[in-house]
């Protein structure tokens, strides 16, 4: 639906995210409000309904990570549609070369990690901890893989949190509701995907935790709202 029925204007869309990406400077304002542009008409196109909730949590000043489950592809499209505020993400390399996702990557300056390459992955943690402390919002996927459970989440990787505690940053944890069924269900029926801004744990909260508990707690924080929305 989103490919069919964007055909006449999805080269446009491509070609303009491909400008930002080669004029990329570090300020990614402008290019983050034209991918959102982009991205909200992409989900409409697919009869996708973003609904958001806790957009209060969200720290008021830039710097911070988000942390949600993952469970796809659709996942981005989610936090580009429904975050008001500009942030770069972190993906795996397998992903990197995947169209439009390279062009929008690129655009908003966003990393790829090769989580079998020890000393490259700890050099992406290290350039988003510096680009973190300079005031750059990052999304991060701490699973590591997407969970093929559907709203049931993976175990969350401690590694993921390192460049939090190294910028002392705000973290905060996501969670995201039927974000596969966009992708993975074979319907053309109209589809709500739901996503919550949870409180952030500031520095104060987790420094003396270590990453491993940090994950497992954000992976708590998560699961918890998860299961209030299914058994509401």
């Amino acid at each position: 639906m989103m490919v069919v029925r964007l055909f006449y204007i999805a080269p446009y869309y491509l070609y303009r995210i491909w400008k930002y990406g080669k004029a990329y400077n570090g300020d990614i304002d402008e290019a983050y409000a034209y991918v959102k542009k982009v991205t909200m008409a992409a989900n409409k196109a697919g009869r996708v309904k973003i609904e958001a909730h806790g957009l209060e949590n969200i720290p008021k000043e830039d710097g911070f990570i988000f942390y949600p489950n993952h469970q796809g592809l659709f996942d981005v499209l989610v936090l580009l549609e429904s975050c008001p505020r500009p942030f770069a993400f972190v993906i795996k390399k397998e992903a990197r070369n995947i169209i439009l996702l390279k062009q929008v990557g690129d655009a908003l300056g966003s990393l790829a990690i090769d989580r079998e390459d020890i000393k490259q992955s700890m050099k992406v943690i290290l350039e988003m901890t510096e680009r973190v402390k300079k005031g750059t919002n990052f999304l991060i996927f701490a699973e590591g893989t997407r969970s093929k459970n559907g709203n049931k989440l993976l175990d969350f990787k401690g590694g993921s949190f390192k460049a939090a505690t190294k910028a002392k940053c705000p973290i905060v944890p996501c969670a995201l509701i039927d974000s596969f069924k966009p992708f993975d269900e074979k319907s053309l029926k109209p589809l709500t995907v739901k996503v919550i801004y949870l409180p952030p744990m500031y520095y104060e909260e987790y420094k003396e935790m270590k990453t491993g508990e940090i994950a497992a707690e954000v992976k708590r924080r998560i699961e918890a709202a998860i299961a209030e929305y299914e058994n509401a």
